[in-house]
């Protein structure tokens, strides 16, 4: 009988030393969720920048790139950067 009540005593401390660890962390947490509230919702007030990009002046257009494109790749295998480029598009045809 006296082992029951020494386990049961120390079962007892255990769990009254995890509670007192537990409860002491409260206010700490407590606070520190506070904290990370108020820097959400400072987060959402916050207005995103969009970034447009700008062109360079020596980057070549669309139609230039395709021109050049069919250029080089007449007579390659239609597949990697070539791919659609080795045969112009019939006139009327899209």
């Amino acid at each position: 009988m006296a082992r029951f009540l020494r386990r049961r005593s120390l079962a007892q401390l255990c769990t009254a030393a995890l509670a007192a660890i537990a409860f002491a962390n409260l206010p700490a947490l407590a606070a520190n969720a506070a904290g990370e509230r108020s820097h959400k919702a400072a987060k959402k007030r916050s207005n995103k920048v969009k970034i447009q990009n700008i062109r360079s002046s020596s980057e070549e257009t669309t139609a230039e790139r395709d021109r050049r494109l069919y250029r080089e790749c007449q007579g390659r295998p239609n597949s990697g950067a070539c791919a659609g480029y080795t045969q112009r598009p019939q006139p009327g045809r899209r």
